[in-house]
């Protein structure tokens, strides 16, 4: 904003205040609510992440990834094989709104896959990670 647009900025609040006597009196802080009585009205402990165990993330298991050139991408059709950066075998990334919380292996259940958590961040880890 140039000097001369933050001036006339200036002289719209200036006049304004000066329309009131120049003092604002009757200012009242917002209202806020107190969310630790929240918390000890449910019985939850200061802090508690009770709070937030009810949110949905995103759980991604990651196989491998590679980068591909257009050219080759527009090459893809059935039955094409794409090379991964993981040898066959090694864990998966198992990650939680794309920070990684754990490895693990595939399995099938019910005819279903799914993964077997073999190594879990642990949560100081996770939190240090974040910061």
């Amino acid at each position: 904003m140039s000097d001369a647009a933050q001036d006339d900025v200036d002289d719209v609040w200036g006049a304004a205040l000066a329309e009131q006597g120049g003092v604002i009196t009757d200012a009242q802080p917002a209202p806020m609510r107190n969310l630790d009585a929240d918390a000890a009205a449910a019985n939850l402990p200061p802090g508690s992440l009770d709070n937030i165990l009810e949110i949905p993330v995103m759980l991604t298991v990651e196989i491998g990834s590679t980068k591909v050139a257009i050219r080759n991408l527009l090459q893809l059709n059935q039955g094409s094989v794409v090379e991964l950066d993981r040898l066959a075998g090694e864990p998966l990334d198992v990650l939680v709104n794309g920070t990684l919380i754990a490895h693990g292996e595939v399995v099938v259940v019910n005819e279903k896959f799914g993964i077997r958590l073999t190594d879990v961040i642990s949560a100081h880890e996770r939190v240090r990670k974040l910061s």
